[in-house]
């Protein structure tokens, strides 16, 4: 029998009225995103008036609780209006101004007044969570940067790669070390100011997709916080890590939707109009099969990133939200690289063109296969618990020593 949360009466993936409103503000200004994708993308940032339609519809706190400072809306409306906008361009929202990965890190790292001080303080800015590294440890598992007792508080030292939003952000929640006998097990992060002393941010990198984020290492020299700074995981830090992580994961996934569902929309449109021997060459069966398979990706992928979002808002047993979490964000970030590639493959030769999009959403693509979770991580994790086997943070979570990715 399967569990009480199954049963399909419980389950309804219709938008609530509240819902339906807030997505009809998302698709509106998806359509502007996308008049302006060709600008934003050149200019490598979302400009202000854009920001300014995005505060104003509060997209940035929808998940964050109320006593945090958010709209408390949940995992499900917000992975629905990622979809949305991704839509639109799928990289505008590493652009768009507001606390993103800060703010669920905070949330599930901290106290409720840990997190409500440091997404307050941002002001509506930039927030950035400093995981990746660009070497793994040389003689133990887990990361280079450690962060060790210095009287009341702590003393940072490291250096931390693939950084979104560093340049733009004015906190970080910083992941270190700070019990090396304990490896992956022994880790801690730390909500540290930008304007702290030796911390430095380095130079803006060039990447194949995504222009509008902003990708930077920071480097953390003697870098003093109070013991106050530190984000204990609430009694289970790994717990809380891997559940950041994991949620974070999903916003992604739920970009991926949006980009996979645009990719295939802007591919029929144009096999349709495109004529080869007197029809359409969506008349072919070898296009026409294509096209139905990408489909199905993109509406299968939509039904699972959903179905775990909605776990997490439902609060399931953590290891089945875990679990369904990871086939959802494996499935979406696979199915938008076919969905963009196989995009630009029934273009022809227009298909890497400027003058078309899909070539655009086919580098996107595999930029957001290297945000958050991996899809090799989110199938660790699934493959662990399938197994029944214990959850082991150096395989699951994206790092130096399996494969490095952008937080």
């Amino acid at each position: 029998m399967p569990p009480k949360y199954l049963e399909a009466d419980m389950i309804s993936f219709e938008p609530s009225e509240d819902q339906r409103m807030m997505l009809d503000a998302a698709r509106g200004f998806a359509k502007t995103l996308r008049a302006r994708l060709r600008e934003t993308e050149k200019a490598r940032a979302i400009p202000d008036d854009l920001q300014k339609i995005a505060a104003d519809m509060g997209l940035s706190m929808v998940a964050i609780p109320e006593s945090c400072g958010g709209a408390g809306l949940g995992l499900t409306t917000a992975v629905l209006l990622e979809q949305e906008l991704a839509m639109g361009d799928a990289a505008a929202a590493f652009g768009l101004r507001g606390p993103g990965a800060f703010g669920l890190a905070a949330v599930e790292l901290g106290t409720e007044e840990q997190a409500a001080r440091a997404i307050a303080a941002l002001e509506g800015g930039f927030g950035a969570v400093a995981w990746g590294e660009s070497k793994p440890h040389a003689d133990r598992p887990g990361l280079c940067t450690t962060a060790t007792r210095d009287g009341t508080g702590y003393r940072i030292r490291g250096e931390k790669s693939y950084v979104l939003n560093a340049d733009r952000a004015s906190a970080f929640v910083v992941f270190a070390q700070i019990d090396d006998a304990a490896g992956w097990n022994g880790l801690a992060a730390f909500i540290v100011p930008k304007n702290a002393k030796g911390v430095v941010i380095g130079a803006r990198e060039v990447s194949l997709g995504l222009d509008v984020a902003s990708i930077s290492s920071i480097t953390l020299t003697d870098v003093t916080v109070a013991e106050a700074a530190r984000l204990s995981g609430n009694g289970d830090f790994n717990a809380a890590t891997l559940r950041f992580f994991v949620k974070n994961a999903l916003i992604n996934a739920a970009r991926a939707v949006g980009l996979s569902r645009t990719a295939v929309d802007v591919t029929r449109d144009y096999v349709e109009m495109r004529k080869a021997f007197g029809k359409p060459v969506a008349h072919f069966q070898a296009v026409a099969f294509n096209v139905a398979d990408r489909s199905m990706d993109a509406a299968a992928s939509a039904a699972m990133v959903l179905r775990a979002a909605w776990m997490w808002d439902a609060k399931v047993p953590e290891n089945d939200a875990l679990r369904i979490s990871a086939f959802a964000v494996s499935h979406a970030l696979e199915a938008a690289m076919r969905c963009g590639d196989d995009a630009v493959q029934l273009h022809g030769g227009a298909g890497f063109m400027r003058d078309y999009p899909v070539e655009k959403m086919m580098r996107d693509a595999k930029q957001l296969q290297l945000c958050a979770m991996p899809a090799g991580c989110a199938d660790q994790l699934a493959a662990a618990i399938e197994l029944g086997r214990p959850i082991d943070l150096g395989l699951v979570l994206p790092n130096a020593e399996s494969q490095s990715a952008l937080v």
